[in-house]
């Protein structure tokens, strides 16, 4: 928990600054996971950028790519617009994506731009390898966004920012644990709106790969609601209830349904009790 982590060397954090976020993930859609963590951010008048670092051109399965490149990059934009933040979409391949050293730059580039305070990204271990490789990219950057000659065009951060990871259910070679969960029963509908934005994702192509197309009604507002009940459960908050509780208390805290949940990744500034509620400040 949070009281093991280490300090924040020498540094008082200011509760009035504002803060600068960046979501990292590999596909437009990606970064909707903490989505209602973002909102919450962008509500109270916080910096958020959510970045995809690949184009999103292979997951269909009528799209040319050309085509599906330029219909993510779309849906990304509007989800973005549903919770008021800036959402974009790099020209990376869809399933090309490679820890290489000119891509890592593009993550020191996209962190320093942004004069991020919080990084949040996917952890290495998943079943889509541009997962796994937008976790490495981001962990090779987390050192060197502080290095001025590395990408000396682009200011170094003179502080490192906190990065943390998204939560997954992977449990090889160890499993998600745990720091912080944050309660989004106030805007989980917020969150399944910029899911719905995602036609040719939510509608069209993880129904067609999951052998489940045929369940997709036909009209907007019924299939609003069919994908409210899937995404809705994906931010369960049951699997993190003895954290809810500890935080949220024993009376609100057995009641909360929806919740993101994030682990420290160990890289950059640590969150400790004493800075959570500067990066967290509706925590």
């Amino acid at each position: 928990m949070l009281g093991v982590f280490a300090l924040v060397s020498g540094q008082q954090v200011k509760q009035n600054d504002k803060l600068h976020i960046i979501i990292i993930g590999a596909h437009p859609d990606d970064p909707d996971e903490v989505g209602g963590t973002a909102y919450k951010w962008a509500q109270a008048g916080h910096d958020v950028l959510m970045v995809s670092l690949t184009n999103g051109d292979a997951g269909h399965q009528t799209l040319s790519r050309e085509e599906l490149a330029k219909v993510r990059r779309e849906e990304a934009r509007r989800a973005g617009e549903v919770i008021g933040v800036r959402y974009i979409t790099l020209d990376n391949h869809d399933g090309q994506l490679m820890p290489t050293y000119e891509n890592r730059l593009q993550v020191i580039r996209l962190i320093r731009e942004q004069k991020a305070d919080i990084v949040i990204f996917p952890r290495q271990y998943d079943y889509h390898p541009d997962h796994r490789y937008t976790g490495t990219l981001v962990l090779d950057a987390a050192y060197m966004v502080t290095v001025p000659k590395i990408l000396p065009e682009v200011p170094f951060l003179e502080k490192n920012p906190v990065f943390l990871y998204t939560y997954d259910e992977f449990i090889h070679p160890e499993p998600f644990k745990a720091d912080l969960c944050v309660n989004i029963d106030d805007v989980i509908e917020k969150k399944i709106d910029m899911y719905h934005q995602h036609t040719s994702q939510m509608y069209e192509w993880l129904p067609f790969n999951r052998g489940a197309l045929g369940q997709v009604p036909a009209t907007e507002k019924e299939r609003r609601i069919w994908l409210g009940k899937i995404w809705a459960s994906r931010s369960n908050a049951e699997p993190f209830r003895d954290i809810l509780i500890e935080h949220y208390g024993t009376e609100k805290g057995p009641k909360i349904k929806f919740c993101e949940a994030f682990q420290d990744s160990g890289y950059g500034t640590r969150l400790t009790e004493k800075n959570i509620k500067y990066y967290f400040p509706f925590y």
